[in-house]
């Protein structure tokens, strides 16, 4: 009686199983057999769940009771054409119980580009680190007023030299003065290259003097803030090229104009000369003492290069003296030497106050600090130099050689 009831059982179970695979359209097959008869959960219902050798032999010989097996691929290649594209798509209330199902996959993309953004600022922050004011060692500790990006010592050229293309506290420094660099040397080719009937060879050797001056001082500047961070000893040394610099452009920027200035004055043209050689050999001599690079020495060294630059009123006063204002200011390019001094004046006033992050310390840690300002007007200035030696130059020329100027 018991062996009876559970065949029979077994046998609605394997119709219920056939007729689903026959009238599901694919989706519910499965799901299908959570509707079989929970009855029976002993012996009977195990024997359903894992069929014996024996069933599985009839099953795989294709039949049974009556119904016919498939494979799951020929199953599925049956049902195939039956599913519809409406099939793929979510049912209508379902659609309404999930609106932000669309929303999501449209920000795919969006999130996608965020986590790239992420990954590009972790390789960045892995290649390059900066650090706080505090953790620096007091050696390279110059402006207490930038308290953010700063490089850590590297005790590597290669690494310092890197660093040119990272963004930290000296990267301004370095573009400054590494661009203008760049432009000088533009100008000095083609100044240098012109044919002897355009440029006679006495002024390319003057103007040569300018030139030398403004590239060296732009060139010791952008290296030595670049290589700052190497080490202790390193950065001493380009330290004071960087203000050996300071002095040969000032040197370089007084030879034209004292020449063109006293272009048929041998005396006063050989004693400013001279003296100004002289003060900036000082200046020079100076800047190799060790302590004159530290931070609490930053008025005097302000001090030091404005009046090494000061120094030109004395052979400004003597040509106002001698030829007229009026003269000086039209034929002499005064006007144009005393904006270059303002400008010079300025800059190191700047630098010295280091304004403006004393004023908002933090805020001006990477751009516009007081030393890429005084890296601009110290550029300014030299393109105005240029300007005016070339239009006195220019005027000089003009009037013929001083032997004629006499006769007359």
């Amino acid at each position: 009686m018991f062996e009876n009831t559970e065949v029979d059982r077994l046998s609605e179970d394997t119709s219920s199983m056939a007729a689903c695979y026959e009238t599901d359209p694919g989706h519910d097959s499965l799901s299908s057999l959570q509707h079989l008869p929970r009855q029976g959960r002993g012996q009977g219902a195990k024997q359903v769940g894992r069929p014996s050798s024996r069933q599985s032999n009839d099953v795989t010989e294709g039949q049974t009771n009556g119904y016919k097996s498939f494979k799951a691929e020929e199953l599925g290649a049956l049902l195939g054409p039956d599913i519809s594209s409406e099939d793929d798509k979510l049912p209508l209330g379902l659609e309404e119980d999930l609106p932000g199902v669309e929303t999501s996959l449209l920000n795919v993309p969006s999130k996608c580009a965020e986590q790239a953004e992420e990954f590009v600022k972790k390789v960045w922050a892995a290649g390059w680190n900066v650090a706080h004011h505090h953790t620096l060692p007091d050696w390279l500790k110059d402006n207490d007023f930038l308290l953010r990006g700063h490089r850590v010592p590297t005790n590597s050229f290669m690494a310092c030299f890197k660093s040119i293309f990272r963004i930290h506290t000296e990267t301004g420094n370095i573009w400054t003065h590494l661009l203008g660099m760049i432009a000088f040397l533009g100008i000095a080719a083609y100044f240098l290259t012109r044919p002897s009937i355009e440029i006679q060879w006495q002024e390319k050797a003057v103007f040569s003097a300018f030139f030398m001056g403004a590239i060296l001082c732009m060139t010791f500047s952008w290296v030595f803030h670049t290589v700052y961070c190497h080490s202790e000893r390193v950065g001493r040394f380009f330290n004071k090229l960087d203000y050996c610099g300071i002095a040969l452009l000032t040197i370089g920027s007084f030879v034209p104009w004292l020449y063109y200035s006293f272009y048929c004055r041998l005396e006063p043209k050989v004693t400013y000369l001279a003296l100004i050689i002289f003060l900036g050999t000082i200046c020079i001599v100076v800047s190799m003492w060790d302590k004159f690079a530290q931070p609490q020495y930053r008025p005097l060294r302000a001090g030091v290069f404005i009046a090494l630059g000061l120094s030109g009123v004395v052979p400004a006063m003597h040509y106002v003296i001698t030829d007229g204002f009026w003269h000086a200011i039209n034929f002499a390019a005064l006007g144009w030497l005393v904006l270059m001094a303002l400008l010079y004046i300025v800059g190191a006033v700047i630098y010295a106050a280091r304004i403006p992050e004393r004023i908002f310390p933090g805020k001006f840690d990477i751009w516009f600090q007081s030393h890429q300002i005084f890296h601009v007007f110290v550029i300014a200035a030299a393109f105005v130099h240029y300007h005016g030696i070339s239009e006195i130059a220019n005027y000089r020329l003009t009037l013929g050689d001083c032997i004629a100027r006499e006769f007359e």
